[in-house]
């Protein structure tokens, strides 16, 4: 594993042939393969039996990985042992070394020979297909396999998937001023890749998913864009996107620009799927309270993903209907419509008709009156008939979310129960969580958290960010694994997590390994905040060129930002991150200004004196910031409110971008001077840079 956990392989074949994502993914396939050996080391003739093993699952725990087990283990169960035994014989070997058994480069040429051999018998099963008839042979379900829309690893497409997200766009950007010529979209062409070439489109989606994100004055929305500003584009779409929750540690801005379909449909649809959840959730909608019975169910359903909450909302409608199943997913328990029926009768019983779709023992028959009687409804269709009967995940979640949206049928008088008074927080502590959230989800580690109080209370999760930002610092050995029922356990984890904050120096007065167990908020979000400024500083300290390996401190990023306005001419100065003028925001747009002259339209920028100028600079400045390459977490609020940690990480941010630049900044640490110098900018840091790297690096 390589820096950013990047995957390095050596050889140039298999560089070209997988990208990072295919590499993270069957890195861990290998990783979890060798290590179910008896010997701990994998031997090549026992290679086929052992990737044909249908129980081998990833170590990490995203989508990604989570699909490509069972894709492994699929595609290498359809060569016959002859297959096999011509795919081993045509592997290059010269770097083998049998004592040590099967190396990773070597599983990946066995698994590239594999992929060939595959092609080779889709082809011919194509081609026997369209003579008349499909031989249920090998070849036949290699094909079958090589065109799953969950076959992540070679790269294949959803085309049921692709038009739904091609409805939404039409439906919902029909009226946007600079899209409008270029919609609708057919979805039965490449157009959308084409279309989303040049970054607009997809800075405006996020705009849809979450309104004001991004300020559309610092989107390039010329007619004809060069590739610089296409660039620019791709570089705030990417921040914008971690900066809403999207996972993005495999996607570049090169990805973008070349329209690479997989990856741009892998990031609309967490984007729609963003947008669709938004009121999943207690804060947006406060009926959803009508679930639980109790504070134990009620501290549950703040710890569930959107996705379960939706699970346990559509169970709860299912039983007023009298429906006998509970629904535990979105795929395989609702292909026979038969929950989709009794749910909208639930709902809307004024919008059935007949034939009832459960007098209907045709399947597609029975899946078409369910969507006829949802568009009575008022619910746009986000798959077909087919779509529902084929279980997929993507498009029968958005339909129930799109579902909730326009009829949820929770009581708009609020049942008065005690436990719900715990549910308005502080607007800061919300504003805090949010950020800490979305910085946490950023560094690419293998658990998606959904709520920091709730989801950091076993302990793991803050043990995968340590280990993320401190590599090495955590003894996995004595760390448990969720899920983890007896609570002792948890507190293990915990006290690990405070153990290894007291090594890296944090303050931790008053704070104990129990507390995090507790979800004592205060104290949860300010050890995150340590976590955080010890990440930016250790980046900051490792461009070595630049700080010549010396601690860097808070009033070493103050002195630098200063010195930079000043150089670039401009009069105005903070005295520290609490400073009541950073609340203008014209410091801030004259350092944006200092690092990169031409980021910055000053026609857009307003005096600061008013509130409402306040806001817009605020605002302008966190998209200018991400558009140069900074990936920051904060909202407009809190340059507003001058929050001084968001303050400092926002003025990190574009010191860390400009240290990286070829042609940049020295600072001596010693007597706070500093100097222009000509440089490369180290590719060893330590600390992991996913967060507040520029996103365009791969």
């Amino acid at each position: 594993m390589g820096l950013d956990g990047l995957v390095v392989v050596s050889d140039p074949y298999l560089q070209r042939r997988f990208s990072q994502a295919d590499l993270r993914a069957l890195q861990s396939q290998y990783a979890a393969l060798r290590d179910a050996s008896p010997s701990g080391r994998l031997r090549l003739r026992d290679l086929p039996a052992a990737l044909s093993s249908s129980g081998i699952a990833g170590k990490g725990g995203d989508a990604e990985k989570e699909n490509s087990a069972p894709a492994v283990a699929a595609a290498a169960a359809q060569l016959t042992e002859e297959e096999w035994a011509s795919v081993l014989k045509a592997v290059p070997r010269a770097d083998e070394r049998p004592h040590q058994g099967v190396g990773f480069e070597l599983f990946l040429r066995v698994y590239a020979e594999m992929q060939l051999r595959l092609k080779g018998a889709a082809a011919a099963a194509g081609k026997k297909a369209g003579g008349g008839g499909i031989a249920r042979s090998s070849s036949s379900s290699a094909a079958a396999f090589l065109t799953a829309a969950t076959t992540t690893l070679l790269h294949t497409i959803s085309e049921s998937e692709k038009a739904s997200y091609v409805g939404h766009i039409n439906a919902y950007l029909a009226e946007d001023p600079f899209l409008n010529t270029a919609l609708p979209i057919d979805p039965a062409t490449d157009h959308l890749f084409h279309l989303t070439k040049d970054g607009v489109l997809l800075c405006k989606l996020i705009n849809l998913a979450v309104p004001g994100t991004i300020d559309e004055r610092a989107i390039n929305t010329k007619k004809l864009l060069n590739l610089w500003e296409k660039n620019e584009n791709h570089t705030l779409c990417l921040n914008s996107a971690k900066a809403i929750g999207c996972t993005v540690v495999n996607i570049g801005t090169q990805d973008l620009a070349e329209g690479r379909p997989h990856l741009i449909l892998g990031l609309i649809s967490q984007i729609i799927k963003i947008q669709l959840l938004a009121d999943v959730n207690l804060k947006s909608t406060p009926q959803l309270v009508e679930l639980v019975e109790d504070s134990k169910e009620m501290e549950e359903l703040m710890s569930l993903s959107p996705e379960k909450i939706l699970l346990r909302w559509m169970n709860f409608q299912l039983k007023k209907g009298g429906f006998q199943r509970t629904v535990t997913n979105f795929s395989s328990d609702i292909k026979d419509s038969e929950a989709y029926a009794c749910l909208l009768n639930v709902l809307a019983p004024e919008c059935s008709t007949k034939p009832s779709p459960m007098s209907v023992k045709d399947l597609l028959h029975r899946a078409r009156l369910v969507l006829e009687h949802a568009d009575r409804m008022g619910c746009k269709r986000y798959l077909t008939p087919k779509d529902i009967v084929d279980g997929l995940p993507n498009l029968n979640l958005a339909f129930v979310a799109h579902i909730f949206q326009k009829r949820n049928g929770l009581s708009k008088q609020m049942k008065q129960v005690s436990f719900v008074d715990g549910l308005s927080d502080d607007a800061q502590v919300s504003r805090e969580e949010r950020s800490f959230r979305l910085w946490i989800n950023s560094l690419g580690i293998s658990t998606y958290i959904n709520n920091v109080f709730e989801d950091l209370r076993n302990g793991w999760v803050l043990l995968e960010v340590i280990d993320k930002i401190a590599p090495g610092s955590v003894n996995w050995k004595m760390a448990n694994r969720p899920p983890i029922k007896l609570p002792f356990r948890k507190v293990e984890n915990c006290n690990q997590v405070m153990k290894i904050g007291k090594e890296l120096k944090f303050s931790l007065v008053n704070i104990a390994g129990n507390d995090i167990v507790q979800g004592n908020k205060k104290l949860i979000l300010a050890f995150l905040w340590q976590l955080m400024r010890y990440n930016i500083l250790q980046l900051l300290k490792n461009l070595r060129f630049h700080s010549n390996g010396k601690e860097i401190n808070d009033n070493d990023i103050l002195i630098w930002a200063n010195k930079k306005v000043k150089d670039s001419g401009k009069h105005s100065r903070m005295e520290s991150f609490k400073d009541r003028s950073l609340s203008s925001g014209i410091f801030f747009l004259n350092l944006l200004g200092a690092v990169e002259p031409r980021v910055v339209n000053w026609s857009l920028v307003t005096k600061g004196e008013k509130d409402e100028e306040k806001q817009m600079n605020a605002s302008y400045i966190i998209s200018v910031a991400r558009k140069l390459g900074c990936s920051i977490f904060l909202l407009p609020e809190d340059i507003l409110e001058v929050n001084q940690k968001m303050m400092l990480t926002l003025t990190a941010s574009i010191m860390y971008w400009h240290l990286k630049k070829p042609t940049s900044f020295s600072l001596d640490t010693e007597n706070g001077s500093s100097c222009e110098t000509s440089s490369i900018s180290t590719s060893d840091d330590s600390a992991s840079e996913s967060s507040f790297d520029d996103t365009g690096a791969r």
